[in-house]
C-alpha cells in the first residue's frame, strides 16, 4: 500500500447543489471498472475539487483471499449477424460485463445466449454484471443486453468480437481528511465504481464531496475522513493495509442519495453509534422523513467489512429505488433537491456530534473507588440490612460498573442511553472521575 498526497486544498472549487449535479452528469458516462482508465479519469476529476490523497493497493497485495483484479480497458465489442453489427458493446458502459474476457469467433444462438445477460425486471434496460471484478479467477466473456434484444434474436450463427487491453491492476482509493482538535475520527464512505450509473453511487460521492467542502470551512472538534473507493474490496484493502490504523471511532456509508425516493438510515450492528443517533435527531429537527432499519435489513454494502475491523458502520441511502443496478439508473432519476437535502441532514448531524462529550479511560483494570483518594463508590445497598438502592442510584451504580469496561472512547450521550440516566446526571458523575485523573472528557 502507498499514499500519494497533495496540497491543503486552498483554491479548490466550492460545490453547490447544481455543481453536485454537474459532477454526476460528468462522471456517469465513464466505464468506472475497479482498475481502468475511466476510473482514473474520475479520480483526476475529483482531485480538482478536493485535495484527495490516493491510497493504492497493487497486484501483489492480497488479504483473506481478496485479490486486486487486473487493469481492464475495453477496446472493441460487437455482435455481428450476416456481416452487419447488431450490437455495439461500446454504446453504453454496462453493455459488456465488467472484466469480460476477450473473445473472437463464430457462435450459434444457444452459445451466444449463454453469454448474454439481461434484466428480468425490464424489457428495455441493460443490467449491471459485476461478478468478474470480485472473482477474476473465474472470468468468461459476456455482453449485457436488454431483454427485448435477447428475446428477438433468431436462430443462426453470429460473429462476436471482444477486444480488451489488460495489465497488472492497482486499486486507487481516494482519502481526504479534515484534522480536528482531537484525533478521534469519523469516516464517511462512498463507492466510485459502477460503470454508467448515476445514483449508485456517484450521488453518494457527490454528497460526500459537498459535505466535506462545507466541513472544511470552520475548525472542527473531531477529525473527519472521506473515502471514495471500490465497493467492498476497496474498504477491505484500505482497512487491512492501513498502517498505523487511524483512530476511527465510527463510520457511515453514503449511498444512492440522489433519487426521488425516501431517505433510509440503516443502523450499525450494535445500533448504538453516535452518528446514527445524530442523524435520527437531526432528521426530526429538520422534519425530514427518515426510515430506519436494523443492520443489513435495508441494503448490504461495506458495513460488514468495517464492522469486522471493530468500526461500527451505519448507512444513509435512498434505497430501494426501481432502477437499481440497471441502465435506467441515469441522470434522469437524480434530483438536485434530494442531493441538497442529504447534505443538509448530514451537516446538521455533524453539528450535533460536535457538541457531544467523549470519555476516554486513563487506567487499566479496576479502581478501588471507595478509597478516600477517589470517593466515587456508589453503595449497592444490602437487602439483609434493610438498605436498598433507589432507581436513580441503581442506574448510577450501573454507570460506575460500566466505565472500567470501556475499550475505546464513548460518548456521554451513549452512556446516558445505556443506563437510563439523564445526560446531566451522567456528566456530573463523569466530571468527578475526571477530577480524580481517571478519565478524559473531551
Amino acid at each position: 500500500m502507498k499514499v500519494e498526497t497533495v496540497g491543503n486544498g486552498d483554491g479548490y472549487a466550492v460545490l453547490t447543489a447544481d455543481l453536485m449535479m454537474q459532477m454526476v452528469r460528468d462522471l456517469t458516462p465513464l466505464r468506472r471498472v475497479f482498475c481502468s482508465d475511466d476510473y482514473d479519469q474520475a479520480i483526476d476529476y475529483l482531485r480538482q475539487i478536493l485535495p484527495f490523497n490516493i491510497v493504492t493497493a497493487g497486484a501483489s497485495d492480497s488479504h483473506n483471499g481478496w485479490v486486486v483484479p487486473p487493469r481492464w480497458n475495453l477496446k472493441e465489442a460487437k455482435i455481428y449477424r450476416d456481416g452487419r453489427v447488431i450490437y455495439d458493446g461500446l454504446a453504453h458502459p454496462l453493455a459488456v460485463a465488467a472484466l469480460s474476457n476477450p473473445f473472437e469467433g463464430e457462435v450459434d444462438l444457444p452459445e451466444l445466449k449463454r453469454h448474454l445477460h439481461y434484466d428480468r425486471r425490464f424489457d428495455d434496460a441493460i443490467p449491471y454484471h459485476f461478478r468478474f471484478e470480485y472473482r477474476p479467477w473465474e472470468r468468461d466473456w459476456g455482453f449485457c443486453v436488454t431483454k427485448q434484444f435477447h428475446d428477438n434474436l433468431g436462430p443462426g450463427n453470429y460473429r462476436v468480437v471482444i477486444r480488451t487491453e489488460e495489465s497488472p491492476g492497482e486499486l486507487r482509493m481516494l482519502e481526504y481528511t479534515i484534522p480536528g482538535r482531537l484525533p478521534e475520527t469519523f469516516a464517511f464512505v462512498a463507492h466510485l465504481d459502477h460503470p454508467g450509473m448515476s445514483n449508485d453511487d456517484l450521488a453518494g460521492c457527490a454528497v460526500g464531496v459537498q459535505l466535506f467542502k462545507e466541513l472544511a470551512a470552520a475548525p472542527r472538534k473531531f477529525t473527519y475522513k472521506l473515502l471514495l473507493l471500490q465497493e467492498i474490496i476497496g474498504s477491505e484493502f484500505y482497512l487491512a493495509h492501513s498502517r498505523p490504523p487511524s483512530p476511527i471511532l465510527e463510520a457511515i456509508y453514503l449511498e444512492m442519495l440522489g433519487s426521488r425516493t425516501p431517505l433510509n438510515l440503516q443502523r450499525s450492528l450494535s445500533g448504538q453509534t453516535e452518528l446514527e443517533y445524530s442523524v435520527t435527531n437531526a432528521a426530526e429537527e429538520l422534519q425530514i422523513p427518515l426510515g430506519i432499519g436494523d443492520y443489513r435489513t435495508v441494503v448490504c454494502n461495506d458495513e460488514a467489512v468495517w464492522e469486522s475491523y471493530g468500526i461500527p458502520m451505519s448507512s444513509l441511502s435512498r434505497f430501494p429505488y426501481p432502477e437499481y443496478h440497471s441502465s435506467r439508473d441515469d441522470l434522469d432519476i437524480i434530483s438536485e433537491s434530494s442531493l441538497a437535502e442529504s447534505v443538509d441532514l448530514l451537516m446538521a448531524s455533524i453539528d450535533r456530534l460536535e457538541q457531544t462529550n467523549w470519555v476516554s479511560k486513563k487506567f487499566r483494570g479496576t479502581v478501588c473507588l471507595s478509597n478516600p483518594r477517589y470517593d466515587l463508590y456508589v453503595e449497592p445497598g444490602q437487602g439483609a440490612f434493610g438498605s436498598e438502592l433507589s432507581e436513580e442510584r441503581r442506574r448510577l451504580r450501573e454507570l460506575m460498573d460500566l466505565i472500567p469496561t470501556l475499550e475505546k472512547p464513548a460518548a456521554s450521550r451513549a452512556l446516558a442511553r445505556r443506563t437510563g440516566l439523564s445526560l446531566p446526571a451522567v456528566e456530573t458523575y463523569l466530571r468527578a472521575w475526571a477530577e480524580k485523573g481517571l478519565i478524559d472528557i473531551r
